[in-house]
Order: structure tokens, then C-alpha cells, then sequence
């Protein structure tokens, strides 16, 4: 199968373009061919065709860690059989797709294969059942698996913090290398069997987190999806794991990233925010990132289960064989009923003992009620799982020895692999069951009880039910696994607070039907809604939308783990030498319009004067007689003023043009005769948010206030700043001005004033001279500077401009913007005024 790949090599690193901007006589051509961007070595710039298929395939390859397989040996033959594993949820998505779609699956198999015939069974897989094999070392398994994912990975997911060493694990470098080198592995796989620019990749859970970083490299438009079944800790927790910027920079290479519940996306995107600083907006309804021009999508979806498979095993003779065994066993008992791993995180412990206080505070009810703890085997092994184990028995030892009597013992556990079958007798025969984790990514044992509580006709009958009469469940959810907000009709317990779960119990126990009715009802039709197949075909919609990367630019950035690709609208390109110098040269009438902050100087500079090859510049471009240039800043003019003094015929325009000044000997003017009363009520306003916001200020110039929050807790800053920008809202309703938010602040300005309106003024007096422009230049690096290249474009598109002039806009960085061209930073913008300044007559 043809595979589309591309790669990018260290020595293509988008930086080298930096090494091509020192001499406009060393250029390299960068040629426009049809929307896209032609192969240059120098660039270091990847082609990516623009021309590629608008008719997706409809194909999709599932990665998750293990196939949807089982593989059996024969003991005589010693020949492989595999067959599916339909209690896998992998396998069950399936159904939520179209009949035509062609899934494939990668990943590896429960099973231990001579590597003599890994290339045998691969073929056999790949033929038979579309799936690719990643056939891993044992050593490379215990350390990628056994190690980084279920001793680093799984506890800080699940808020386990290694301060303590005989109870975690610390950071071992050489297990991480097994989780990259397992990746790749997973990655390589996924390029056997699929077309990156068609198929879509559907990427599955913690293991596989670097996987995205591979795959995007080999083809930067592929089609990438992530969902994450664990939970996702919030970002003090996260940021503990020392790789964890790798991590989340490899998932940034999405594009869509699908999380359970809001809580763990809202973590994920307070990470971003925390470690990246990356903003994201909510749009109809659907979260975004915006990372380096490309839109990460946010996917709030929680699994579900099939509940068709599920109905279909309640129809089994053996279920409701077991459901009468049930019944006959524990006649007269109220069942209670717990399903978990055995596992740190599951609570059993603490379910234990609330229901030890049960027993202790409610004397009626020892001989009634019995918990049945079925444990399914753990995943994984080590010291703590030893110590759940331990205790889990220690605990249910002693209630039965001191509330049990003889032939009744209040705790039965079942610590064996227990059948879908079996399971479901239980579920179906228990009064009540209950969820305890402490922490969980779904928990779907709450869907499953609910649906096996709704019956068949031959469970009713195996229970000795009519089939009209009602359904009925309670089900008690930790408010802290990843179900418990889709279930409305469940009761909450906070599993730490063991007299809230006590009193959730007995309250469970003694509730009358028609509550537990209505309660099951709600659960009910939810689960039967929101099924796995509802799931999968959402999930895959919204990867469809999400991977659109139609009339969109490439280029990929960094090395490793900080590689990521830029995406930008076509036409946007680097500002080189050769495409300004030949226009610059036949021109007679320039105007040429500069930002300050971040253009001219960097916004990280505590010295904001410009240096001396920027001043030298200006005024070598000034003195040219064909040349009109512009400041146009939204600092105070005072500032403006002293930074820029050696400037002679350079026009300035402070606090985005609500100040003029033309030339150093000419005065300030108002661009604008408006009523600044405003100003007291807003600063007074500003202040009080200024106070209660550690490390925000307040910024008073003559025309405008600036609250800045750049310095301010990211999430609080954001939220004062949201808060700030309502409040003065319905404060400066009636007033003439406007309040604006930008990258770090909020400001209030005079209605009209922008920084295109010097633009419309500067091109209309030259106009109004005889001095029509017939090349413009516009370099910015921020919001404010797109208002400048909207009303340029609008005054040459009139009738006062005879002629529509050569533009050029530049902005500062590779990011959506309306300009044409980008620069690096302020020091090519340095560069390019110099290239510029040496073609005047004045030059030196």
C-alpha cells in the first residue's frame, strides 16, 4: 500500500532560514508555483502539495497498545490461532461506523511469538483479521509498559506523586527511552498500512502519547486523533513528570484530542496555558487551541458501552442459569455489589470500611446485606498492589469474623477472572452497586450494571419478575472516576468521606421503588443513548471536521520533541530580499508604516531604546525625498519622543494615533477632539482590579488605560481580565469610547481611534499633495497592526488612490494575519531596513 511520507531532517530546521537573511545579494529563490511552496534545501521548508485529494478514502487506523485479539497455541501443532476480542471496546467502535469505512488496527498482542515467525503471523493478521503487529522485545515490554506507563505514567495520572520512594517510582531516564523507542515503533506500523493525507489515525490512550511527534514529522498534513482514557491531572500534578512538556507538545500535534469529561480537558488546556501559554476559545460550542496556525480541536465525549452485547448475554441460558443460583443462594439478602481491579486507585479498601460501619451502626442489617467484591486481576504488579491486596483481605476477614454468623458472611470476595456471563447474573441479581474509586479515567461498570438491570424476558423469568413490572437500581458513583457526571440518577459519594458513603448506603438499601425507579430510568436512558457506538461515530465526525487542512502552508519547526508544524493560509511566505528590493527600485512615492513594540524593538527588551543600526536606518530612509515613514505605536508620545529623537524627518503617531506628529519640528497633533471624563470612573475601576490582582498593572497614558495581567497567574489573569472587560462595558455604555481586549490586556480607548487611521491619514495628505503612493510598506507584530493593513487596503481599493500601489504587509512571526509576508523577529526586521536604507541616495 502506498504510503504518502515526508521527513524533515535536523539540517532542515526551519531556523537555517536565519542564516539566508544576512545579504540580499545571497538570497535564495523562494518560488510560488500554484498555492505552494517549491522544495528549497536552503529554507529548510518541507513541500507540501496543495493540490492533494479533496475525496478523503474512508479509512481508519486504530492504534492503541493491544490488538483486538485473542491468540491461542496449539499444545500438539504449536500453530497460531487468533480470533477477535468482542469484549474489547476497540473492536465494539467498530459498529459505530459506516458499513464502508475500512478499519485497520495497530498494536501489539497478548501473546509471546518466536520471533521466526513474526513475519509469518504479521502476514496472517494483516490478511485475515487488518491488523499490524508490533511485535516488542520482552525487555523492551518491561520497561515501556511494566515501567514508564504503569509506574510513571498511570500514578501521576491518577495524582500519585513519587515523594515517597518505598511507595512510587522515580523518573528513570532509560525508561523513557523505552516509551520513545516502543512509540516508534507503534508509529513505523501505523506508515505499513496507511496514506497520512487520507486515512485518519485514531490514536488510543497514555501508552501511545509520543506516537503524534513521529507521525506528524513523516507527513505534516496527516490526520491525527487522540483519546485519552485515563483521567488527566491538573497542571501542578502534570507538571511534576520531568517529560512532560515532550508529552504534551507530541499531543499538540493533533488534531483533535478527545478527553471523558470536561475536568480532565480542562486540565490539559490549563497545562497548555501553564507550560505553552496558549489560549484557546470556545466556537459553537467546540474548544480550540490555536497552535503555530494549526487549530487543535478539544473533544468532550465520554465512552460508552455496547449495549447491544451486553442485552445478548443476558439472553444466555448460562446468565440466567447463574441468576438463579444467585437468587437461590442469598434468598432473603439484599446484595450490594462492587466490580473492580485490583488496583491502588480503586477504593476497595474504603468501600470496605464504610460498609464495616454499616454493619456496626445498623445491628438489623448483619444478617441482611452482603457485599459481593468481585476483584478482576491486576494490571499490573509491584509492592502496592501487594499492600491493596493485603489489606482488602485483612478488612473483609475482620467484618465477617465480627458481624458475620455461621452460613452468612456479610463480604464475599471474588478475586478470580469472572466471565461477562457470571458478571452479569451478578449485576442483574444485586439491589445496589457501587463505584468507590478514588480516582478514574470512565468506569463503565455503572453502564453495565444499569443496562443489566433493565432485564430481558428471560432474566425476569430466571428472577422471577413479571415482564411489566418495574426496573429498578441504585447506583452509588464516586463523584471522582469518569462516569459520574453523565449520570444524573446516580448518588454521589465522595469515597474518602467514609460516614458520607456509610449514610449513602443505608440510604440506598431502604429507598423505596418508585425513587429507585425514577433513578434507574435517568441512568437508563442515558446509557442506552450514549452507547459505544455513539462514541465512536461522533468521535470520528469530529476528527473528519477537525482534519481539514485544505488552502493551508506547512512548515515543521524544532528538533525531537519540539518539533511542530506551522500552518499557514496560502500565500504567506517569508519576506526575502528579492521579492521588496525590485519594487523598492522603480518606485518614486513611498510610504512605509513601522510598529514599535515588538517590531523595532523586542517586547522582551528592558531597553526600549532602538539601537543604533535601526536609528542609523530611519534616518537614511527618511532623507530620501521619495520616502514618507511612520512610527505608529501605542506608547505615550513623551516615550516615543526620546527613544526616536535622533530621528529628524521620521513621523511619529503615538498611543495608536490619537497623536500626530509629522516631523521632529512640527507639534503634536489630535487626531481627534473627544470628551476624556471616562478616564476617572475607569481608572478607579482598573485599580481595584489592578489591587486584587497580584501582578497586574496599570498603564495611564493621555488618551487611553492599559490593565495588564502578562505577569498575573495565567487562569486568574484571564479571568479578572474577562471580568474587567464586562464590567467596563456597562460602565462606558454611553461614553465615546471603547474597550478592547488584547494579548495580556485590557484597554479602554476613544471611539475612532486606531492605528489605521494614520494610515488613511498619511496616504489621504499625500494623495491631497500630489504625492500619490505607489509602494507602501506595513510591518507589525499584533493586533492592532491588522487595523493598519484593513485601511490601507480600503483607502488604495477608493477612488481617491488613481492607482492601486505595490504593498507590502509584514507581520512579526508565523501566525494568521492578514499580511502577505512574515519576518522572523525585530532583527530581520533590522536587516530589511538596512537592505532598503542601502538603496537610498543618502546612503553612506
Amino acid at each position: 500500500m502506498n504510503i504518502n511520507s515526508r521527513t524533515n531532517s535536523a539540517s532542515l530546521a526551519f531556523g537555517d532560514l536565519n542564516t539566508q537573511i544576512r545579504s540580499p545579494r545571497s538570497i535564495t529563490q523562494v518560488k510560488i508555483d500554484s498555492g505552494a511552496i517549491s522544495n528549497v534545501d536552503d529554507c529548510g521548508m518541507n513541500n507540501v502539495d496543495s493540490d492533494s485529494t479533496t475525496s478523503r478514502a474512508d479509512k481508519i487506523i486504530i492504534v492503541s497498545n493491544m490488538l483486538p485479539l485473542h491468540a491461542q497455541k496449539d499444545g500438539e501443532t504449536e500453530s497460531w490461532s487468533f480470533s477477535y476480542d468482542e469484549d474489547s471496546l476497540l473492536w465494539q467502535l467498530k459498529d459505530g461506523l459506516s458499513p464502508e469505512t475500512v478499519v485497520f488496527y495497530v498494536g501489539s498482542l497478548n501473546a509471546n511469538i518466536d520471533a521466526k515467525e513474526h513475519e509469518e503471523i504479521a502476514k496472517k493478521l494483516l490478511d485475515d483479521f487488518n491488523c499490524v503487529p508490533t511485535f516488542l522485545t520482552d525487555d523492551l515490554i518491561e520497561k515501556y509498559y511494566h515501567g514508564f506507563c504503569k509506574h510513571h505514567l498511570w500514578p501521576i495520572f491518577h495524582y500519585m506523586l513519587p515523594v515517597c520512594e518505598s511507595h512510587s517510582v522515580r523518573h528513570d531516564q532509560l525508561l523513557w527511552q523505552a516509551y520513545i523507542s516502543a512509540n516508534k515503533i507503534f508509529a513505523d506500523k501505523v506508515l505499513e498500512v496507511a496514506n497520512l493525507e487520507e486515512d485518519f489515525i485514531w490514536i488510543h490512550d497514555y501508552h501511545l502519547m509520543a506516537v503524534p511527534v513521529f507521525l506528524r514529522k513523516t507527513n505534516y498534513k496527516a490526520n491525527l486523533g487522540f483519546f485519552l482514557h485515563s483521567p488527566f491531572p491538573a497542571s501542578d500534578i502534570y507538571r511534576t513528570l520531568p517529560v512532560s512538556e515532550n508529552i504534551l507538545r507530541s499531543l499538540l500535534n493533533c488534531d483533535i484530542i478527545g478527553f471523558h469529561t470536561f475536568d480532565y480537558a480542562r486540565h490539559f488546556l490549563s497545562c497548555c496555558s501553564r507550560m505553552f501559554g496558549l489560549g484557546h476559545e470556545f466556537k459553537r460550542g467546540h474548544i480550540v487551541l490555536d497552535y503555530c496556525g494549526r487549530t487543535v480541536c478539544i473533544k468532550i465525549l465520554a465512552v460508552g458501552i455496547h449495549v447491544g452485547k451486553i442485552q445478548n448475554v443476558l439472553n444466555l441460558p448460562s446468565t440466567s442459569m447463574k441468576v438463579k443460583e444467585i437468587k437461590e443462594k442469598y434468598s432473603g439478602k439484599k446484595l450490594i455489589l462492587g466490580v473492580d481491579d485490583m488496583d491502588l486507585f480503586k477504593g476497595i479498601s474504603l468501600k470496605l470500611l464504610a460498609f464495616e460501619q454499616l454493619l456496626e451502626k445498623y445491628e438489623r442489617l448483619r444478617n441482611v446485606l452482603v457485599l459481593i467484591q468481585i476483584i478482576n486481576p491486576a494490571r499490573s504488579s509491584g509492592r502496592d498492589i501487594q499492600e491493596v491486596k493485603r489489606d482488602t483481605y485483612e478488612t473483609a476477614n475482620r467484618i465477617n469474623q465480627n458481624y458475620g454468623s455461621p452460613g452468612h458472611e456479610p463480604v464475599i470476595l471474588i478475586d478470580r477472572l469472572v466471565g461477562l456471563c457470571e458478571k452479569s447474573a451478578y449485576y442483574a441479581a444485586s439491589e445496589c452497586c457501587i463505584v468507590n474509586a478514588v480516582r478514574d479515567g470512565m468506569n463503565l461498570v455503572p453502564y453495565e450494571y444499569t443496562v443489566c438491570r433493565q432485564g430481558s424476558a428471560i432474566i425476569d423469568e430466571a428472577m422471577g419478575m413479571k415482564s411489566e413490572s418495574p426496573r429498578t437500581s441504585v447506583l452509588l458513583v464516586s463523584e471522582f472516576i469518569g462516569c459520574s457526571p453523565s449520570l444524573s440518577g446516580a448518588i454521589r459519594i465522595n469515597p474518602w468521606n467514609i460516614d458520607s458513603v456509610e449514610d449513602a448506603m443505608h440510604s440506598a438499601i431502604l429507598m423505596n421503588d418508585s425513587w429507585r425507579q425514577m433513578r434507574h430510568e435517568k441512568n437508563y436512558q442515558y446509557v442506552r443513548s450514549h452507547d459505544v457506538t455513539y462514541w465512536a461515530r461522533n468521535f470520528v465526525q469530529s476528527m473528519k471536521r477537525a482534519c481539514n487542512h485544505d488552502g493551508q502552508w506547512c512548515w515543521g519547526m524544532g528538533l525531537g520533541f519540539s518539533f511542530k508544524v506551522v500552518a499557514l493560509s496560502e500565500g504567506f511566505r517569508k519576506l526575502f530580499a528579492q521579492s521588496i528590493i525590485p519594487a523598492y527600485n522603480r518606485t518614486n512615492r513611498r510610504a512605509i508604516f513601522l510598529d514599535f513594540d515588538g517590531t523595532l524593538v523586542p517586547h522582551s527588551s528592558t531597553e526600549k531604546n532602538p539601537s543604533y543600526e535601526v536609528i542609523s536606518a530611519l534616518n537614511t530612509l527618511c532623507n530620501d525625498p521619495k520616502n514618507t515613514v511612520f512610527i505608529v505605536s501605542g506608547r505615550g508620545r513623551s516615550s516615543l519622543n526620546e527613544w526616536l529623537a535622533p530621528c529628524e524627518g521620521l513621523g511619529l503617531a503615538a498611543e495608536h494615533g490619537y497623536f500626530i506628529r509629522w516631523t521632529k519640528t512640527s507639534d503634536w497633533e489630535s487626531s481627534l477632539a473627544v470628551d476624556l471624563e471616562w478616564k476617572r470612573v475607569v481608572e478607579h475601576i482598573m485599580k481595584m482590579y489592578t489591587e486584587a490582582t497580584d501582578g497586574s498593572s496599570l498603564e495611564t497614558k493621555e488618551s487611553a488605560l492599559v490593565w495588564h495581567h502578562q505577569d498575573a497567574d495565567p487562569h486568574f489573569g484571564t479571568w479578572q481580565a474577562n471580568e474587567l472587560l464586562d464590567h467596563l462595558k456597562h460602565v462606558i455604555v454611553k461614553e465615546p469610547a471603547v474597550v478592547r481586549r488584547g494579548k495580556d490586556i485590557v484597554e479602554v480607548k476613544p471611539q475612532g481611534v486606531s492605528k489605521g487611521l494614520v494610515t488613511e491619514k498619511v496616504i489621504s495628505k499625500m494623495v491631497a499633495s500630489g504625492e500619490t503612493p505607489d509602494f507602501i510598506l506595513c510591518i507589525g507584530d499584533d493586533r492592532s497592526d491588522e487595523d493598519m493593513y484593513e485601511s490601507i487596503l480600503k483607502i488604495v481599493s477608493s477612488a481617491i488612490v488613481p492607482a492601486v500601489p505595490e504593498i507590502f504587509f509584514c507581520t512579526i512571526g508565523q501566525k494568521p494575519s492578514k499580511a502577505g509576508y512574515f519576518l522572523d523577529d525585530t532583527s530581520e526586521v533590522q536587516e530589511l531596513l538596512q537592505w532598503l536604507a542601502e538603496l537610498s541616495p543618502g546612503f553612506h
